[in-house]
């Protein structure tokens, strides 16, 4: 922990946790995963301000804190648009912005999506706990206190290798994620597909479903259709993985997130696929969704090109030098090499050129 780096929060928000990628390796021993809901969001924030994407970061729903900063550095928001604001005045969302002792990061109001990511260069440094940051509230389990952020906590921030990364980022507006009201995402049938019947499995997939009040960091309760099983609902209980559908003797998808418990014993008709994670992260009460299946191996592609895109900006941020300021959509520079991929975000498939410049 770095002594005198920290952020005071003035005010906590509706719901301000700390987070990483989750908490892997003890869920054999009933301890959730937990960590951000929307990993392709912390990730993409941690890499703008030279982080590991693994770093911890705030996680803020629907009504944004205002944090008092302490020190000088770099921050990224990325996620759902709270109206983010320093010292009074709006600024820019998915890209780095430097940051003053003394400056104060507030929020207007909800524009769209749910949940905010702000990273931190340095990365917010409590105490780990089973090797991450992430809070388990129901359990009080790592993040601040095991807890939500309130007014008066003093948030520790790890130490940076400087002020600044090594370049200024943004993320191109075409590869910022549209957080829509409507939205399809991908699915991989099974583990327990064929515990329903085709016209189960048929209503799954042509049917729109709404998220309802009961939706939290646990997992989505949807209603729509009812989906028709073979024989009922309930099986042994086994590992429930993040973006399970779950489908109870009722008929109406569960859909497992972040704070999902371990171990569960209702069918499974399918899973999200982990690049359309983010997409139910951002969702609210009364959005709608609907179903598309792929197969397993286009679930592979789409997780290749994304962590493809991770390593470009990783590594852009590592190479530029330290006054430069990089749009990644646009630069005026010399072209060193090219390199070309195939990037899934928000449902859509982009092609991106990434170049490394001289500037």
């Amino acid at each position: 922990m770095s002594v005198g780096r920290f952020i005071e929060v003035i005010k906590p928000g509706m719901l301000t946790l700390v987070q990483d990628l989750g908490r892997y390796g003890y869920q054999q021993f009933g301890v959730p995963v937990a960590g951000a809901m929307d990993q392709f969001a912390a990730a993409a924030a941690n890499l703008l301000v030279g982080n590991d994407r693994s770093d911890a970061v705030l996680e803020m729903m629907m009504l944004g804190p205002e944090l008092k900063i302490g020190f000088k550095g770099c921050v990224a928001l990325t996620g759902a648009d709270l109206g983010p604001k320093i010292n009074g005045s709006p600024v820019a969302m998915w890209q780095t912005l430097e940051v003053q002792a003394g400056d104060v990061l507030s929020f207007g109001g909800l524009k769209s999506g749910l949940r905010g990511y702000l990273a931190v260069a340095g990365g917010i440094d409590t105490p780990l706990v089973m090797n991450s940051r992430s809070t388990y509230t129901k359990a009080a389990l790592g993040g601040f206190e095991g807890r939500a952020l309130k007014a008066g906590d003093q948030v520790p921030v790890g130490s940076a290798e400087a002020e600044r990364p090594a370049a200024m980022l943004a993320i191109p507006a075409e590869l910022v994620p549209v957080y829509s009201v409507s939205k399809t995402v991908r699915i991989v049938l099974g583990p327990q597909n064929d515990a329903f019947t085709n016209a189960g499995l048929q209503t799954f997939l042509d049917s729109v479903y709404t998220v309802t009040n009961e939706c939290d960091r646990m997992g989505y309760r949807l209603e729509g259709p009812s989906i028709e099983h073979v024989k009922g609902g309930d099986i042994i209980s086994d590992g429930i993985a993040f973006g399970a559908v779950q489908v109870p003797g009722h008929g109406k998808p569960i859909i497992m997130m972040a704070d999902r418990q371990t171990t569960g014993g209702y069918t499974k008709i399918a899973g999200v696929i982990s690049v359309d994670l983010p997409l139910l992260a951002q969702s609210k009460p009364g959005d709608q969704i609907r179903f598309k299946r792929v197969s397993l191996e286009e679930a592979h592609e789409l997780l290749k090109a994304r962590e493809d895109f991770y390593s470009e900006i990783s590594e852009m941020a590592a190479a530029q030098p330290i006054d430069a300021v990089v749009s990644l959509s646009s630069m005026n520079a010399e072209i060193i090499s090219t390199r070309l991929f195939r990037l899934n975000v928000a449902g859509a498939v982009y092609d991106v050129k990434v170049e490394e410049v001289r500037v």
